[in-house]
């Protein structure tokens, strides 16, 4: 195997979309980068807009050494709790990583339980271009399985908030009521369920 990593060293980058949002997955990517194969203007996803994800997405997809999505559904949200669910979807993306890493650096405060050395690190997205990279896939995957959840379920707004708790998802939430992707362990989706 050669070692394409600065170092020598295979390092996948980690990163997660959707902890915040009442409804839909939380999706998680893995990433390791190709040192041979730089890819220009990997940011924190947040500040790209979205044709610049949709166009680095693409980008990352073909040039990365290896990618991975991970995710965990609305229903093991519920049962685990969301820091725990999200754990499990970064374990998913690093699971499916071939080559596999030997050492992954996840964006955030706390690593999941990995086969591998691991290192958190705060604000990563907009530091380091493997979370980089991760942030992108993930996000433009779990916002585009948004936009069709909004078909699927027409009224709540999906395809603009993404799930998360505007005023206009939470107005909607209050006069439709809840749908099967709503997570009904998060306090304003809970308090809906229980008075209908």
């Amino acid at each position: 195997m050669l070692d394409w990593s600065a170092g020598g060293v295979l390092v996948a980058g980690v990163d997660e979309v959707g902890r915040g949002p009442l409804a839909g997955p939380v999706v998680t990517a893995a990433v390791i980068l190709d040192p041979a194969r730089p890819i220009a203007g990997l940011a924190d996803s947040k500040i790209l807009t979205e044709a610049k994800r949709e166009a680095l997405f693409g980008i990352i997809q073909r040039d990365a050494l290896a990618w991975s999505l991970g995710r965990a559904e609305v229903e093991e949200i519920d049962r685990l709790n969301i820091l725990q669910a999200t754990m499990l979807a970064m374990q998913r993306a690093v699971a499916g990583l071939r080559p596999p890493p030997q050492h992954v650096l996840v964006d955030g405060n706390r690593c999941p339980v990995l086969p591998c050395t691991s290192e958190a690190i705060i604000k990563g997205d907009a530091t380091v271009p493997a979370i980089s990279a991760a942030s992108i896939i993930a996000k433009v995957t779990r916002d585009r399985e948004m936009v069709a959840m909004d078909a699927q379920y027409p009224g709540y707004g999906f395809a603009q908030h993404k799930g998360y708790p505007s005023p206009a998802h939470l107005a909607a939430l209050e006069q439709l009521g809840a749908t099967p992707i709503h997570r009904r362990s998060f306090a304003p989706v809970r308090k809906i369920v229980a008075s209908s």
